[in-house]
């Protein structure tokens, strides 16, 4: 079962924080944790149980917006073993391929993940990603990088 993107925020999710000047912060929620700034606290517990697209406030009261990250500010902030392929060049890689639901698509170099992500979108849980990759080492980022995205390694993924 792949991470619902949308929806209340629980222990573990990514959170994407946007303060009062549009500074943007990502935190893992944790039970107890907290976001300190030079503005305060916020409390990880005042962020878990709420929707998508809350206002949270620290205990000054500052608001931050809590969004859950969207697959592109995931890509350009995630751990990197080799270069990435940007968002604008994967759904050029997609258009052009015809990748769609249900596609099977063999994946040569799988570098960071960043392309395995894009390409899992769009093949859907119906269709299959085999990924090549040389490197041990990136293999294991990119493994990580999927699986810390979506929440679980996906079973229609092998590498």
């Amino acid at each position: 079962m792949i991470k619902k993107q949308t929806g209340i925020f629980e222990v573990g999710d990514k959170v994407q924080l946007t303060g009062p000047k549009g500074r943007i912060n990502t935190i893992v929620l944790s039970k107890g944790g907290t976001f300190g700034t030079h503005r305060g606290d916020l409390r990880h517990d005042d962020i878990i149980g709420v929707p998508d697209g809350s206002v949270v406030t620290n205990q000054n009261g500052v608001e931050y917006l809590a969004l859950k990250p969207l697959l592109n500010d995931f890509v350009l902030s995630m751990p990197r073993g080799a270069a990435i392929i940007y968002p604008k060049d994967a759904a050029q890689i997609i258009v052009s391929g015809d990748i769609f639901p249900g596609a099977v698509v063999v994946e040569a170099g799988v570098g960071s993940g960043a392309l395995s992500l894009y390409l899992l979108r769009a093949i859907g849980e119906s269709g299959e990603l085999h990924s090549f990759e040389r490197r041990s080492e990136f293999a294991e980022i990119a493994q990580g990088n999927v699986t810390s995205q979506m929440g679980t390694k996906p079973a229609n993924w092998s590498v």
